[in-house]
């Protein structure tokens, strides 16, 4: 079995309605937020004329995308659902946008195992993720986990059409609009650790290591934390009740603009220095580190195929500590989205 069954597990998790996604909306407008007060007067200027929007409000655009859904006569549209459309009113007359981008997206990296999987789950839903075992110290393309349509590559696809480069393939990015929607939400996906990291189980709930074994047996896969159920999160009534939701969540505190505290640690941060295509793989090993801090002092016990309930030493503090990590991930990862539109536009 090779890398791509653990691509297909956590992408029908992605396919789960929008709030699974990572940050959700609060945490994508937190990021753009940042972004925007870091950004030049001309990388502001030309954001505002190739999106009609700031980078706060293009944020949720990429999950914004996942309404768009495939009909039993293989069309596509997008399906409008109350309790997810509030960050997506800005783009109400984006629709058929929306659906071009992942009509191009759709197949474009198939998946020969599984040929029925190919045809019915979007190849576009992939492009938010990694899931690069915790036992590693840093990402690395040669470990399970990661593909070329992973998030890496997506935001090195996204920069190279911002360079008046072509995407690689698998990916079809039409233009520079559609490149800088991209490049919004995955620099932001980038910074949440169990959209880089995972933990493979087995079923005595121990870590299984698919990068000695150079397989990835399905059973173990975690999907980034997303079948891995906290069982006190019902009394919280939380919607999903899963460890990737709970690190999905912001900190209430925040809101959905940054306040000034989170700008200044941003602007705190040392500038990016080498080559701009290089910078993603970089960030994404950093991420990895946090990962490891994310899953780590954690007990998890199988309770059917593929899913797991976590157990923590102390919930509380773990979640506040979780909160904190949060908190600086969404700095660095406004301070590194406004990097690269800077680098494009200085």
């Amino acid at each position: 079995m090779s890398r791509l069954a653990a691509t297909l597990s956590a992408l029908v998790v992605l396919l789960l309605p929008q709030g699974a996604s990572a940050w959700g909306p609060d945490g994508h407008r937190l990021v753009g937020s940042i972004a925007d007060q870091m950004l030049t007067a001309n990388a502001a200027a030309r954001v505002k004329a190739l999106l009609g929007v700031g980078l706060r409000e293009a944020g949720p655009w990429l999950d914004c995308v996942k309404s768009v859904k495939r009909g039993s006569d293989g069309t596509l549209s997008y399906v409008t659902v109350d309790k997810y459309e509030e960050p997506c009113t800005p783009f109400a007359n984006d629709h058929s946008a929306m659906v071009d981008y992942v009509g191009r997206n759709w197949v474009d990296c198939v998946y020969p195992e599984v040929p029925s999987v190919s045809a019915n789950l979007g190849c576009h839903n992939t492009y938010h993720f990694d899931d690069v075992a915790v036992q590693r110290d840093r990402f690395d393309r040669n470990y399970a986990g990661t593909n070329d349509h992973d998030l890496v590559a997506s935001i090195n696809a996204a920069i190279a059409v911002l360079l008046d480069r072509p995407a690689p393939p698998p990916f079809d990015i039409r233009n520079k609009r559609e490149a800088l929607f991209m490049l919004a939400h995955l620099v932001g996906d980038l910074g949440q650790p169990l959209h880089v990291g995972a933990v493979y189980l087995g079923p005595d709930g121990a870590l299984v290591d698919p990068d000695v074994t150079h397989t990835i047996d399905p059973t173990t896969e975690t999907a980034g934390g997303n079948q891995i159920k906290d069982p006190l999160s019902e009394e919280h009534d939380e919607a999903n009740k899963n460890l990737h939701f709970a690190w999905d969540k912001t900190p209430a505190e925040l809101g959905t603009t940054a306040p000034q505290a989170l700008v200044d640690a941003a602007k705190a941060l040392p500038p990016e220095t080498g080559a701009i295509e290089d910078w993603s793989a970089s960030w994404a090993s950093d991420t990895v580190l946090q990962a490891k801090k994310a899953l780590a002092n954690l007990q998890f016990t199988q309770t059917g195929p593929k899913q797991w309930t976590v157990a923590f030493t102390n919930r509380a503090d773990y979640l506040q500590k979780a909160d904190d990590l949060k908190k600086q991930q969404l700095a660095k990862s406004g301070a590194r989205l406004a990097a690269i539109v800077n680098k494009i536009w200085p």
